[in-house]
């Protein structure tokens, strides 16, 4: 009995609401036109004032303002004889409001005095507007119309200022009778509610008590926990959400710590995959990163079946339209691959893998954005908006796991490659010697993993880690004495004895380095002691400090020995002047197969187009 007369009080209160809301919504559209009118009046009078200071002197500026200023005035001098048309007749046309039928309306006599003066003041300044525009509309007097404008307009400004207000005023007040209503609605309402608090207090204290308990536990950590549900009313939906949520946290704690536990970039991808599996399809994932010159995103890593048309190494334009928002805009990006009309090289790369559909996160900050990590389904349409919110949720977890590999790695990478500058430093090398032979080291490498018997070495991560690690080629300089290392004229047997002690000694700073950051779980270091021990060592077995003989030299120190000397020999020394690209090139392949590899050299040929604007950015002759 109490809700039956509880729910008709509020509907009654809810009715008269709804319908006394209705009316305002018609007095918004009041409030709207008239703040329309106040805008025109200001627009009108602002660009008046713009075309007075820059008045046209020229017959082309003046026909450009026909279209410009004078089409803008025409229109507003409309709009505005449209709305106060429509007050005066108390209905506003389909038109102005943008409803399906005319609206029609009741005001206070304030509203409707006001409405008359502004009306007769926009009769007096339309009429002398039009006298000084002239009776020709194909040439007007634009500059006798604008003084015009800029000397009454502010008096067309505050009037129609006080009309809006006059409407607002009229508006305030019938707000104020619909909230007296609501408040004495409510009171007797809350008497009603006072009688059903006793009932509700004995019915539901116990299920609300033991769901407060679950809230406390669930806030001290004990994730997973869950409420028991004594009933199927409210409370016990209410338990059974929160018992739902409950889990769903627990997943998610789970999911983050054991991607956390990655070691490496394959681990932390493996994990991030199966972690994710419960909560949606996911056949493949796909990390994108920057490529060492920084103009486009290289298919770093990919974990799932494999998948033709989506290879490690792949490279894909920063401009591709999908890419591209996936880097810029705050949110991830949902693509239905079946769906090409996105267009981009990478769509179409999903679409040939036949994958239907995909998710794209960035990882790294909104600035800087540095990789796109990408799930995909086999499943067209696979992904809901609430999947697409869960993975935005984790997306720092996920950087942060990434941070742990990736970027920790260059972190390191950087901090030993300081070193290498240092030790660069005290040679009488100058230049940006290391960025170019980095460079250099990287397109050489990427061609080269074109290639057979390459491919099956050379992948996106060689590539970069092969420019990360090529500038510590000559670590081992911070050895050599400066009396031999600066030393101007040629070294004496001793002395280049000496010198040549410079791979070993950077090859054991880099495998204590390598000690200390494997002993962390992150084994980098590898490719940057085979570069400093071998790089020295030549083809054909004559080289130092070993005397290795072809496949036994590592290929990374091949390729950066090819690097090295192409960049030593087109830079200028205080010994020498620098080569044509040419005859470096030419020189080198005299050496083919004695000091350099053969099929490197052959891939420095095809890499020749970009180092060529390598050398053009950094060159120093």
């Amino acid at each position: 009995m109490a809700l039956g007369v509880l729910f008709a009080l509020l509907a009654t209160s809810v009715g008269f609401t709804l319908y006394d809301l209705s009316l305002r919504r018609h007095d918004y559209q009041i409030l709207n036109l008239a703040g329309q009118l106040r805008v025109n009046a200001a627009s009108m009078h602002q660009q008046a004032r713009n075309y007075l200071r820059d008045t046209p002197m020229e017959h082309d500026a003046y026909q450009r303002d026909l279209g410009l200023f004078y089409a803008d005035l025409r229109r507003q001098i409309k709009l505005s004889d449209d709305i106060i048309a429509g007050f005066k007749a108390r209905r506003l046309p389909p038109e102005l409001t943008g409803q399906d039928a005319p609206m029609t309306y009741k005001w206070d006599a304030a509203s409707r005095h006001q409405l008359d003066i502004s009306a007769k003041d926009w009769a007096v300044f339309k009429s002398g507007l039009q006298a000084q525009l002239g009776d020709d509309p194909e040439q007007p007097r634009l500059n006798w119309g604008a003084e015009y404008i800029a000397q009454h307009g502010g008096k067309m400004i505050a009037s129609t200022d006080r009309l809006a207000r006059s409407f607002q005023t009229m508006m305030e007040a019938k707000l104020a009778q619909v909230e007296r209503h609501n408040q004495l609605a409510l009171g007797a309402a809350a008497l009603i509610m006072i009688g059903l608090l006793g009932f509700l207090h004995h019915q539901l204290m116990r299920p609300l008590r033991l769901t407060m308990v679950g809230f406390k536990r669930v806030a001290q950590g004990d994730l997973g926990y869950q409420v028991p549900v004594l009933a199927q009313n409210e409370v016990g939906l209410m338990a059974d959400a929160f018992n739902q949520l409950s889990m769903r946290l627990h997943a998610l704690f789970q999911l983050t710590d054991r991607i956390n536990r990655g070691k490496d970039l394959n681990a932390t991808l493996r994990f991030v995959k199966e972690a994710f599996e419960p909560f949606f399809p996911v056949d493949w994932i796909g990390l994108l990163m920057l490529t060492p010159e920084g103009q486009q995103l290289g298919l770093e890593r990919t974990e799932g079946a494999s998948r033709h048309g989506l290879r490690e190494g792949d490279a894909f334009a920063l401009h591709d339209p999908v890419l591209a928002r996936a880097l810029h805009q705050p949110n991830a990006v949902q693509l239905d691959t079946l769906d090409t009309a996105a267009g981009g090289s990478f769509a179409h790369a999903l679409h040939q893998a036949r994958l239907g559909s995909a998710i794209l996160l960035k990882v790294g900050s909104d600035k800087q954005p540095e990789a796109v990590l990408v799930f995909a389904s086999t499943q067209p349409g696979a992904y809901t908006q609430d999947q697409v919110e869960l993975l935005e949720n984790v997306a720092g977890q996920l950087s942060h796991a990434l941070d742990k590999t990736v970027f920790l790695e260059r972190l390191v990478v950087a901090a030993v490659q300081g070193l290498s500058k240092l030790a660069e430093s005290r040679d009488p090398e100058t230049g940006d010697h290391l960025t170019r032979m980095a460079l250099y080291s990287a397109l050489v490498a990427e061609e080269l993993g074109k290639t057979e018997p390459y491919k099956q070495v050379i992948d996106a991560a060689y590539v970069r880690r092969i420019h990360q690690f090529a500038p510590m080629h000559d670590i081992g300089k911070v050895g050599i004495a400066d009396s031999i290392l600066l030393k101007p004229g040629a070294l004496d047997a001793a002395e280049r004895a000496e010198m040549q002690r410079h791979p070993g000694i950077g090859g054991e700073v880099l495998r204590r380095c390598e000690q200390q950051v494997e002993a962390l779980g992150y084994p980098i270091f590898q490719m940057a002691v085979d570069i400093a021990e071998a790089h020295h060592e030549r083809y054909d077995g004559s080289g130092y400090p070993a005397g290795l003989v072809a496949g036994d030299i590592p290929l990374s120190a091949r390729i950066v020995a090819a690097a090295d000397v192409f960049d030593a020999l087109t830079s200028k020394r205080p010994y020498k002047s620098a080569w044509s690209i040419d005859t470096a090139l030419q020189a080198m392949e005299a050496d083919s197969g004695k000091h350099f590899d053969p099929d490197i050299l052959a891939a420095l040929q095809r890499a020749m187009p970009r180092a060529l604007e390598v050398y053009a950015q950094h060159k120093h002759v």
